[in-house]
């Protein structure tokens, strides 16, 4: 059962609903035009989305879905992932999908369908994660922006891949401390869920926009069917955390178990290894 009036944007369903739907392309490019920092002429004015499925063979051992994938009125590609769970290589493999972007442009077909490379006709590509643990646990920014740079003169001559993360866990700010429409969308989703009605006109102040992805959480917005799937992939998510959860108690159990067998090996009495270990006697019983 749904407690909230509004339901939590990490979910990938919801997360699609708001910024993966024609309906609401107006919030992903406010969105888009937010977090890059667009002002003036450079703004992005309207966005076309592509399909998601990239490669057959990686998509099979895919964790999460490719949410988002769009081009820009200029040819630009943006992939906006929204990261739950923490896995091995996701900075990797964030790479390896702009990659994957950037190089099914080379194809194209000339007027008499003709198969050619055109590399002087690449755009470039910005993958944009919102992940819901620490990515970089050396950085203390929340936000991290990644380019290819001469590593003397620091110069971004090679333009077309651009990286952001944005790290929920490390972002902090309360409501009142909120600073600019980065902040804002990034309290939007650590905390949206979790807002009082109240608290959500205070962040949303005159955005419209803002106002409308706000909106679009508001499960009285939402259909039975939308609803349950919502909660199947909330049950999902959840499964998931405790299989991984598991795995390291396992783990753990393993390592305590065979530090056991270790010291009493070496004579060790169950006092002293129960000193050592800050184990109970019943415990060391059970993994000896």
């Amino acid at each position: 059962m749904l407690l909230s009036r509004f339901l939590d944007p990490k979910n990938n369903y919801a997360f699609l609903k708001i910024f993966g739907t024609e309906k609401n392309k107006d919030i992903l490019i406010h969105f888009l035009n937010d977090i890059l920092g667009y002002t003036g002429e450079e703004k992005i004015k309207e966005v076309t989305f592509l399909k998601t499925n990239q490669d057959p063979d990686i998509a099979a051992y895919r964790q999460s879905i490719l949410d988002v994938l769009c081009k820009d009125e200029n040819g630009t590609q943006f992939i906006v992932e929204m990261q739950v769970s923490k896995h091995p290589g996701f900075e990797k493999r964030a790479q390896l999908y702009a990659a994957k972007a950037y190089s099914r442009q080379i194809i194209k077909e000339d007027e008499n369908h003709k198969k050619m490379a055109v590399y002087a006709k690449l755009k470039g590509v910005i993958f944009l994660a919102i992940a819901d643990f620490i990515l970089f646990p050396n950085k203390k920014d929340w936000r991290s922006n990644h380019r290819l740079l001469d590593t003397k003169t620091y110069e971004n001559d090679l333009q077309d891949f651009y990286f952001i993360f944005i790290e929920l866990e490390k972002f902090n700010k309360e409501l009142d401390q909120l600073e600019n429409l980065q902040e804002k969308w990034a309290y939007f989703f650590k905390h949206a869920h979790e807002s009082t009605l109240e608290e959500m006109e205070h962040l949303i102040g005159h955005d419209l926009i803002m106002k409308k992805a706000f909106y679009a959480l508001d499960q009285a917005s939402w259909s039975e069917e939308d609803l349950n799937t919502y909660e199947k992939m909330v049950k999902t998510e959840m499964d998931n955390l405790a299989v991984e959860e598991q795995k390291i108690m396992d783990a753990e159990a393993r390592g305590k178990a065979k530090l056991i067998q270790m010291m009493m090996k070496q004579g060790k009495t169950i006092e002293q290894i129960m000193e050592f270990t800050g184990l109970t006697k019943e415990e060391i019983e059970r993994l000896k």
